[in-house]
């Protein structure tokens, strides 16, 4: 499955929006000359480049280039040619730093070979370049630039590639214990034309692509969102005059980050203001720098370095590729700020990892998807068995098919087409025809009735025990949770439907192994509800208000609708709307942990059980590259146990719905978090220690 950016023709409304500014190019570019050349390549042909800085000595920060079949030649920032290795082919260069290879770091080019269409990777110690991929990497198409870029979430490497076919690719990068560089598909997006570059911001996470012919786009570079894709400049409606011939970032901070295009067919680089939404704010030319000379026909591809790099270039430069002089050209950032008016910042260190945003862990296991299409999968509960944890399960839905039981594999057990099965819970202890059963029910959202289900652990599967068709009164059930009450040992089941009635019934036995449902109690919210947990051991409601609280209530039929909320969303920046799946990890004692999806922003909160309740941080769920599992993003519902559910699961875990399956990209699924590393990543307790 790939993604499909938007077609030019559907967007021409939205840039005709913009500021006459951004639209209407200078009819005289500014006039500027660089301030050094490299040499030309030893083949006569260049493709791209790069620069990379030495923040020990500026000055010898050093110029890479892809010199075609030259391979990858480097250069001082004087110009002299200083040595070179194989590549293949190479067109396309970009450079990390701070990559774990094995028990040290480096300083890692990727380069794109365009002989046998694939990907490689080198270490540059000195001005020694080494490869060091750990196996070929096949694109599977004529790939012409690769950009790379830093996540800001857990400082992972990410390569966009974009290739002649419109393809980008986008892979996670990972060092090996061997010291080797490897890389996982992750998405694929498509364009209608041929790419020429990219250039990745990780400030604002985005990635912008130069369409040749069409002009640029900018989408989102976490394949845990939408692509999101904005055309920010194009031909004859735009800046641009016929055809983009690459692009580069200057990131001098607050204030002070562009993004540079070169107007090739025009022979003039343009500027935008990448924190006014790209706004146009001027183009200009480039002259060699040895001497009296016409500017540049045609400029192509670009990089910008904002770090200083010693006399001469103390804000950075900008490496512009002269097909036709067969080298390239360092231009001044100071120059450029100076001929438009911009201020041009503070140099960034390119080498700093940038501080996670909030803390992360990975999923050990992941569920087979879905059978459905789209938005399917919603919500998992988790059984933990009595006396062999392995044998433990998690049942889930599909609410578009039905419901899954899935092994602590991930592997699929059991599916009942029943019906669009939203929500799901379980427990254990119910007492059906004089035996103790696991009863499980669902929201079923054909039929607009509670679905119920008798667990047969030892076969992993599941048993219709409705005593005929047990209808919600709602026109769309969806939430759903259940709970038992400590004072007659009753079980009940919550529902809400699609607007702000929650209701709740007692189970009963109805004889003959079948179980029917008795309105006991009706609750009103606001607003739209989904998410609930209840807590059994101290008689207590939990419910998500989508938009705006997380609150609780008394979860005994005559409790009355008084409500307390333990968060709002206006009042805390670290949960972002829609408030969805909840539930409980269990210290024992009446200790423990709620933790909640803050769906509006891909992340946990966790709260304490007891009181006050109050809020003890946030989590992220990333990829692990190497298990081959991707991260976890726009969570409908999630359980937690803390049971030893087996091998891994000791302490139990989180199961989430994962809105976005990729790596690669196929239908949603679920994934199982290890409670340990959620617990070491925020400072929590673990049961059983």
């Amino acid at each position: 499955m790939t993604y499909r950016l938007p077609a030019l023709a559907g967007l021409l409304v939205a840039l005709a929006a913009c500021t006459p500014g951004q639209r209407q190019a200078p009819a005289a570019p500014a006039a500027l000359t660089a301030q050094a050349q490299t040499r030309g390549t030893a083949g006569g042909e260049v493709e791209s480049g790069v620069l990379v800085v030495d923040a020990a000595d500026p000055a010898a920060a050093r110029v890479v280039g892809a010199a075609a079949m030259g391979g990858l030649e480097l250069y001082a920032l004087d110009g002299r040619r200083l040595t070179a290795a194989p590549a293949g082919e190479a067109v396309a260069v970009d450079v990390a730093y701070d990559v774990p290879l094995g028990d040290a770091r480096a300083t890692v080019l990727a380069a794109i070979d365009a002989l046998g269409h694939r990907l490689r990777f080198f270490r540059l110690e000195g001005d020694t370049l080494s490869e060091v991929g750990a196996r070929p990497l096949a694109l599977g198409f004529a790939a012409e630039g690769v950009c790379l870029l830093r996540s800001r979430l857990d400082g992972s490497l990410h390569a966009f590639v974009v290739g002649d076919g419109g393809e980008i690719d986008h892979h996670l990068l990972f060092g090996t214990a061997e010291g080797k560089v490897d890389a996982r598909q992750v998405r694929r997006i498509h364009l209608p034309s041929p790419l020429k570059q990219c250039v990745a911001d990780p400030v604002a996470s985005t990635v912008y692509v130069a369409e040749e012919a069409v002009g640029i786009w900018r989408f989102s570079a976490d394949a845990e969102a939408d692509v999101a894709a904005v055309l920010v400049d194009s031909p004859r409606l735009g800046g641009l005059e016929e055809e983009v011939g690459g692009l580069a970032i200057h990131d001098g901070g607050d204030g002070a980050r562009w993004l540079l295009a070169s107007d090739a067919s025009a022979g003039r680089i343009n500027v935008y203001d990448i924190e006014r939404d790209e706004a146009f704010v001027g183009a200009f030319t480039v002259a060699p720098a040895d001497g009296p000379g016409a500017a540049i026909e045609e400029p192509g591809p670009l990089y910008a370095a904002g770090a200083g790099l010693g006399t001469g270039l103390p804000h950075g430069a900008l490496l512009v590729t002269d097909g036709d002089g067969g080298d390239f050209k360092l231009l001044s950032i100071a120059d450029v700020a100076g001929a438009f008016g911009l201020d041009p910042g503070t140099g960034q260190d390119p080498r700093q990892r940038p501080r996670p945003e909030t803390v992360t862990v990975t999923a050990l296991v992941e569920t087979a998807p879905v059978a459905s299409y789209g938005d399917a999968a919603d919500d998992p509960a988790i059984w933990a068995h009595p006396t062999q944890p392995e044998k433990s399960l998690v049942i889930a839905t599909d609410k578009k098919a039905g419901l899954y039981v899935y092994d602590m594999r991930g592997e699929v057990l059991q599916f009942l087409p029943d019906g669009k099965m939203n929500n799901v819970d379980l427990r254990d202890g119910f007492e059906l025809g004089g035996e103790r059963v696991t009863l499980v029910a669902a929201s079923d959202r054909t039929r607009k009735a509670i679905a119920l289900y008798r667990l047969d652990p030892e076969a992993g599967t599941l048993v219709d025990v409705a005593d005929g068709l047990q209808p919600t009164g709602m026109q769309d059930p969806y939430g759903l949770c259940m709970y038992r009450s400590p004072r007659d040992g009753a079980t009940y089941v919550f529902v809400n439907g699609d607007d702000t009635a929650k209701k709740q019934w007692r189970l009963l036995d109805a004889g003959g192994g079948r179980v029917r449902t008795q309105l006991v109690r009706e609750l009103a919210f606001d607003s739209q509800t989904e998410g609930c947990v209840a807590d059994d051991a101290a008689a207590t409601l939990y419910v998500g208000e989508e938009d705006v609280a997380l609150w609780r209530l008394s979860a005994e039929p005559d409790g009355g609708d008084e409500k307390t909320a333990i968060d709002r969303i206006d009042a805390n920046p670290a949960i972002v709307d829609d408030l969805e799946g909840a539930s409980l990890y269990d210290l024992g004692d009446g200790r423990g942990y709620l933790v909640v999806s803050s769906q509006g922003d891909d992340t946990y909160a966790v709260y304490r059980r007891e009181e006050p309740q109050e809020y003890l941080g946030s989590f992220a769920v990333v990829a692990d590259p190497e298990l081959g599992i991707d991260g976890i993003s726009e969570t409908d519902g999630l359980d937690v146990s803390s049971r030893n559910l087996g091998p891994g699961f000791a302490h139990g875990a989180m199961v989430a719905q994962d809105g976005r399956n990729a790596m690669p990209v196929e239908n949603q699924n679920y994934k199982y978090v290890p409670w340990r590393a959620i617990a070491e990543a925020l400072g929590l307790e673990v049961r059983g220690e």
